[in-house]
């Protein structure tokens, strides 16, 4: 059986409550998939780092199975490193998962224009003629 206050009847009521209101991932719409249904909700302020065991929801985050495995993985509570530490993988598209990523904050490959004028660039100032 799941500790406290997750076995409570008010913490089943407040998760129903918060999934009925915010029905959708955050980890998923983060990488921009909108729509996938979260299941889980969670503290962004665990209880175990002096977050409220029955906080509002502004203090809870819904999630689907997959990120919110990821995220815990991530997390203090599973004794890592620090709480920080970057989601893998990428998504469909190829693209990391983690948000904060060098390549998420950098100019892509598809994002980039086609240089003007780039036949000036090809043809040494020497050699003009052809």
């Amino acid at each position: 059986m799941a500790e406290w206050p997750y076995n409570t009847a008010a913490w089943k009521k407040l998760r129903l409550v918060h999934l009925a209101a915010y029905p959708f991932c955050e980890g998923c719409r983060a990488m921009g998939r909108q729509y996938v249904k979260a299941n889980t909700v969670d503290h962004r302020r665990a209880i175990s780092d002096g977050g409220a065991p029955f906080p509002g929801h502004d203090s809870l985050a819904s999630y689907c199975p997959a990120c919110h495995s990821a995220k815990t993985a991530r997390g203090a509570e599973h004794g890592a490193v620090r709480s920080t530490k970057p989601r893998r993988g990428c998504d469909a598209d190829g693209n990391p998962l983690d948000v904060s990523h060098a390549w998420n904050k950098s100019l892509r490959a598809d994002d980039r224009r086609p240089l003007l004028n780039n036949h000036n660039q090809l043809v040494s100032k020497g050699n003009r003629n052809g």
